[in-house]
């Protein structure tokens, strides 16, 4: 059977669509078949052949060759046989070729519902062949639509979604808009690929740098880690493979030229660049700066510092509302807990104290005892009596003592902090019942949350190492609240 222009239809069509002519032969082969069968019957044995030159389908039912025909459809004589093949034997399998002409219309409109059900298939593939490497991607396209806040995007041959949840916190979209969006996932479904856009997601800030900075795409500027609460800020990490490029530079640019295209994409979200060291107390200062740091305590067991900063920096380390101690927490990898000198200074003075309230510990034990770590009453409850005895004259029956004695005295001391919380409690409300509404004094500080960041709980105190916010090679330029260079 010739179609008319069926070379010429399959062509375009898998020019325009995308689709592999092989599919598109394959659909018009599959739709024929429908069709013959949707006439002769389902139990008919047919082939189609297509021949891409002259566009021509040729359908051959076989039959069995038989003596004694009991089925026409799968069966024909041996008589008849020899008048196609004058060499065929009993048993042999003859393709008789069919005449399409007398399929129908039914059958027709069965084939041609089948090559679009098939082209549908093919196309759906295709979109999402094209679409499954682009994974982690930056894309364009324009907003086609908003459906209860998500924004529904054609990228040219598919339509993608930016649900809300992946959208910059106070953004709207229009239709029409133009919109850059990282490919997050791409799924497969029966109604169709499924592409899932995000503005939200930290890998979006790290493509906007791979295309504003050349160094981060050619490999000599690494982006080591990132941390981001998507409208609000981000702190990028960054190293240099080559000694004579400032990392940090680089991703500024020349009087911020880079770092500005970036945070105009984002809608004017601050950036924080600081370089990365493989030092993890440099590190951790150098993602807190502008604070200074006085001194950082490591838990590396628990994954923990305590950053003990200048009074008059605490509530910069801290950030509004805690969010540069949690960013910087992110970006590293570690637990932060900062506190100001006054505070931990007089929580080792009150530490020590309680070490010399233990009965038999004089000011040279107790000494003795800092210096193994234990700072306080309660970390000598929690020792263990093979460490203790290794204090000049204490053996495994004064050591139990000790310990014993320690917690006791832990025991008072946090008894005399709970009545005190307790005071200072009902000292707040009759306070707040005479002065409601006051207005802040002078004396008020914003710090975020309270004297602490997000702080840990209680850890053990493994290691100390002083450090000043990291060399001052690798401070970076910063501002009144940034961490290394701030746009």
């Amino acid at each position: 059977m010739i179609i008319q222009d069926v070379k010429r239809v399959v062509e375009q069509v898998s020019r325009d669509k995308g689709i592999d002519k092989e599919v598109l032969v394959k659909a018009l082969e599959e739709a024929i078949k429908s069709a013959a069968r949707k006439r002769f019957g389902p139990t008919i044995d047919i082939e189609t052949l297509y021949d891409e030159k002259t566009g021509e389908i040729e359908i051959f039912q076989f039959k069995e060759v038989v003596e004694e025909v009991e089925d026409p459809d799968l069966q024909i004589s041996l008589e008849e046989g020899r008048e196609l093949d004058p060499e065929c034997e009993l048993g042999d399998s003859l393709g008789v070729k069919m005449d399409t002409e007398s399929f129908g219309r039914i059958a027709a409109q069965s084939a041609k519902q089948v090559i679009i059900q098939k082209m549908r298939e093919a196309e759906r593939k295709t979109v999402y062949k094209n679409f499954i490497d682009k994974e982690g991607e930056i894309i364009n396209g324009i907003v086609q639509r908003v459906e209860r806040g998500n924004v529904i995007v054609n990228i040219g041959d598919a339509e993608a979604i930016l649900p809300v949840r992946e959208q910059i916190p106070g953004e709207y979209f229009r239709r029409g808009d133009r919109v850059r969006a990282n490919v997050i996932k791409v799924m497969e479904e029966s109604a169709g690929p499924q592409i899932v856009l995000s503005r939200a997601h930290p890998d979006f800030v790290v493509n906007l740098f791979k295309t504003e900075v050349p160094e981060i795409s050619e490999g000599i500027i690494t982006i080591k880690a990132i941390a981001r609460e998507a409208g609000g800020r981000t702190k990028i990490a960054v190293a240099s493979n080559d000694a004579d490029i400032d990392p940090v530079g680089a991703c500024v640019g020349v009087r911020g030229s880079r770092i500005q295209n970036v945070v105009k994409e984002l809608r004017g979200e601050r950036i924080d660049i600081v370089p990365w060291n493989i030092d993890p107390a440099k590190f951790v200062c150098n993602a807190l700066a502008p604070a200074e740091v006085s001194r950082v305590i490591m838990d590396e067991e628990n994954s923990a510092m305590e950053i003990i900063v200048p009074d008059d920096f605490h509530s910069l380390a801290i950030g509004r509302k805690g969010q540069n101690v949690r960013l910087a927490s992110k970006l590293t990898g570690w637990h932060l807990d900062v506190q100001s000198e006054s505070v931990y200074t007089k929580a080792m003075e009150r530490g020590y104290d309680s070490l010399l309230r233990i009965p038999g510990i004089d000011v040279i034990t107790a000494n003795a005892l800092c210096e193994m770590g234990y700072f306080s009453a309660s970390d000598v409850a929690n020792a263990d009596v093979d460490d203790l005895i290794e204090l000049e004259g204490v053996d495994e029956k004064v050591a139990k003592v000790i310990i014993e004695d320690a917690r006791k005295v832990a025991q008072e001391m946090t008894e005399q902090d709970t009545a005190q919380a307790l005071e200072a409690s009902a000292a707040v409300d009759a306070g707040d019942d005479d002065g409601e509404g006051r207005e802040p004094g002078p004396g008020d500080v914003e710090t975020g949350d309270d004297e602490k960041s997000s702080a840990e709980p209680e850890k053990d105190v493994k290691q100390e190492v002083a450090a000043k916010g990291g060399d001052e090679e690798d401070s970076g330029v910063a501002d009144d609240e940034g961490n290394g260079t701030t746009a």
